[in-house]
């Protein structure tokens, strides 16, 4: 039988699952420190975090005390089924006293002898999180003290859980955006590009994106864009708007036909998700370009010996919208010797504090028909005096003589 528990006691279990230290390990460190002292406050054999996967409805064990096969086995068990399924899903602290190959569908956990099981949900508000549970080699009732220190320890266990797939996400992120944004663009006969993509959120990614792609045809495609929103889900948008653009490129030789397909798509499949994008297409020879844009702000064209000027085209409805007035329009236009085509989103030129007609005087008065390093360099600078609000993606493309 357990001893019973006076006021210093609980004051000193729940000191050690509060502590402050606690918040400044990382998250698989938090953990294991976590079950750590929870198997030496509640004297129990045993302590494991299965975290939820969501789209499987399943426990995955991901963090163990004295069962640490069943993290290296990948441990899985469906809501609903067995113990920790049973805590799930009624999301309320379950107690075995006498354990059985009834109660219990992990082989390891009858292997190892659990004699006594105790479980509590990791919640996070009314998302469950995971379970967590602790076991005893012996027989135990677990009283009503045991449940309350496991479901504070679970509390914690949640904000772990959080962090862990919010880095989880991130890292996800970053891999899609390192294979959408290369970081070197294709070497292609007639003209010099540059590129440059800076985060305006922690997350370090978002809806942003440029692309460069030559068609069969010897016509060069030149887009950027914009998804609205920030981190994994924008990015996922992102990565198939954007595939679905060169698709379309393959078969249209109009920029808004390509552009009207697209928004067809992102209507019918991404509904909620504005997205801004243009298309320009530069012919064979370098000399011309026809452009279009769905709701994007016009590029700048710097041409050496004159100002540099906003392209005058007009502008049609961003994607996604609905229906349209009209069919959407394409311009064609002169690409200038040693002319600078600079593309651009609207974190470059967009505050809070002020109307865009800043910053876009500010961007036209920087670009200069010089080479696009130093294009994107300058653009960048102006951008990072400030500090982003929103995510930047610039590109600059220039006609080689």
């Amino acid at each position: 039988m357990p001893r019973p528990i006076n006021v210093d006691e609980r004051l000193r279990r729940l000191e050690a699952i509060t502590d402050a230290t606690l918040s400044r390990l990382d998250v698989s460190d938090l953990l294991d420190e976590l079950l750590d002292r929870v198997r030496d406050l509640l004297d129990v054999d045993t302590a494991a975090i299965l975290l939820l996967d969501l789209h499987a409805q399943q426990l995955v064990a991901t963090a163990a005390k004295g069962l640490e096969e069943e993290v290296r086995a990948g441990f899985r068990v469906a809501v609903g089924h067995g113990f920790a399924g049973r805590v799930a899903a009624t999301r309320e602290p379950v107690r075995l006293i006498d354990v059985t190959s009834d109660d219990v569908l992990n082989p390891i956990l009858l292997e190892k002898g659990i004699r006594s099981l105790l479980g509590v949900p990791i919640m996070a508000g009314r998302d469950l999180v995971g379970v967590l549970h602790v076991g005893s080699l012996t027989r135990r009732a677990f009283g009503d003290d045991d449940v309350r220190l496991l479901e504070l320890a679970a509390d914690r266990a949640g904000v772990a859980g959080r962090i862990r797939s919010a880095k989880i996400d991130q890292a996800a992120a970053l891999a899609l955006q390192r294979s959408l944004l290369p970081p070197r663009l294709p070497e292609v006969p007639g003209v010099e590009m540059a590129a440059r993509y800076l985060p305006g959120h922690s997350v370090g990614i978002g809806g942003d994106w440029y692309d460069v792609f030559t068609l069969p045809s010897g016509w060069l495609g030149v887009v950027i864009g914009d998804v609205s929103g920030h981190g994994l889900a924008s990015a996922v948008v992102m990565g198939r708007v954007r595939s679905a653009l060169r698709a379309y490129a393959l078969i249209c030789d109009d920029p808004a036909e390509a552009l009207t397909l697209l928004d067809r798509k992102v209507h019918h499949f991404e509904a909620g998700n504005l997205t801004t994008a243009l298309y320009a297409m530069i012919s064979p020879d370098r000399t011309r370009i026809v452009i279009s844009s769905a709701g994007h702000l016009r590029p700048v064209l710097a041409e050496p010996g004159r100002p540099s000027v906003l392209i005058e085209f007009p502008i049609d409805p961003p994607l996604g919208v609905g229906r349209i007035t009209g069919p959407r329009r394409s311009t064609e236009m002169p690409f200038p010797e040693d002319g600078v085509l600079l593309c651009y989103t609207d974190g470059v030129v967009e505050r809070r504090d002020r109307v865009i007609d800043v910053g876009l005087d500010r961007l036209i008065n920087a670009v200069h028909a010089v080479p696009p390093e130093a294009v994107c360099a300058t653009v960048m600078a102006i951008a990072g005096e400030e500090q982003p609000t929103d995510d930047v993606a610039v590109l600059a493309v220039r006609r080689r003589t």
